[in-house]
């Protein structure tokens, strides 16, 4: 007799009920792994609308629980991820949208230390490199339990993109793009391979090397975000995804590899004597958080670039006298 897939026993809360909160609240709650779901919002009417609705589809998809409340009812939670933010104001300029953020995330940690201070917290909300630092300094809990969602969705659109290139899935694909979520991230292309064979110069399945296609790639992937805002507005699905991910290999501690904002200088290794910010690099991920990191053989332009990412979130933590 089949053995009947249980979900872990592990309750998920969820900040912020907006787009993005909500797409990873459907995946989690459609692939069934987790059994209980808080969604914790502002607005608690549109939390628990939400909940209600996502509960009566619960008959067609298995037991798992959706329900909202506050920031109480995260107590035990194995993971809780961050996705509230304010909207940019007309006019705005970048650092006081940052500032505003930095505010709401100040009253997140004070409520999320008291009432959960062993979860593991997954931050979402933009700009996610510079608000897991602020997470990771105002909070007490260990470094390793703070983990930005970071480049595992940039790296997701470059594999889908390289998998439509060379003809293949994008789960035989295996590329990073590391540093910043954001303009100044890079793909590692000295890291890249399919078939366990790097593509730089390589002819695969009779598909050879282009750089000027695979520059129109790393654009894409760069520019991803903007254009689908410019046509729907938001972003949701592909980093509700994301965020599911992310939390299975959690709760299921998968000790899987996935490049996600971690604050590098509290971690170990020989990081290329980058400054203490959080960004992203291949790291280890398990029901403990962030296990360890993989620091890659980079060339040495990536070095440079990887360098250069990690000056740009330095400037903006500097802008917030967090530098």
């Amino acid at each position: 007799m089949a053995a009947v897939y249980r979900a872990p026993m592990a309750r998920i809360g969820i900040i912020g009920s907006g787009q993005v909160g909500m797409a990873a609240a459907a995946a989690l709650f459609h692939r069934q792994h987790v059994s209980e779901i808080v969604l914790v919002d502002l607005d608690a009417a549109r939390a628990e609308g939400e909940a209600m609705d996502l509960m009566h589809g619960q008959a067609l998809v298995g037991p798992c629980i959706v329900r909202s409340g506050g920031y109480d009812d995260l107590a035990g939670a194995a993971v809780v991820v961050v996705t509230a933010g304010v909207g940019q104001k007309p006019g705005e300029s970048r650092l006081a949208l940052l500032e505003r953020n930095v505010a709401v995330f100040d009253q997140i940690v004070v409520e999320l230390d008291r009432t959960a201070p062993d979860a593991i917290v997954v931050i979402a909300t933009n700009p996610v490199d510079v608000l897991t630092a602020v997470f990771h300094r105002r909070s007490q809990r260990p470094a390793t339990h703070v983990v930005g969602t970071g480049t595992m969705l940039d790296s997701a659109r470059l594999r889908a993109l390289l998998g439509r290139h060379y003809d293949v899935d994008p789960q035989s694909v295996h590329a990073y793009v590391l540093g910043e979520h954001g303009d100044s991230e890079f793909v590692a292309w000295s890291l890249a391979t399919i078939g366990g064979t790097p593509i730089v110069d390589t002819e695969i399945l009779g598909v050879g090397w282009d750089a000027t296609a695979m520059a129109a790639i790393e654009h894409q992937v760069a520019r991803a975000a903007y254009e689908i805002i410019q046509r729907k507005g938001y972003t949701n699905w592909a980093i509700g995804a994301v965020i599911d991910s992310l939390v299975t290999t959690i709760v299921r501690n998968e000790r899987a590899i996935v490049p996600v904002s971690v604050p590098v200088a509290h971690l170990g290794g020989d990081l290329h004597d980058l400054p203490v910010v959080c960004l992203s690099l291949p790291a280890r991920i398990g029901s403990d958080g962030v296990e360890g990191i993989v620091v890659p053989p980079l060339v040495p332009g990536e070095v440079e670039s990887l360098r250069s990412s990690a000056a740009a979130l330095a400037e903006s933590l500097a802008a917030l006298d967090m530098g």
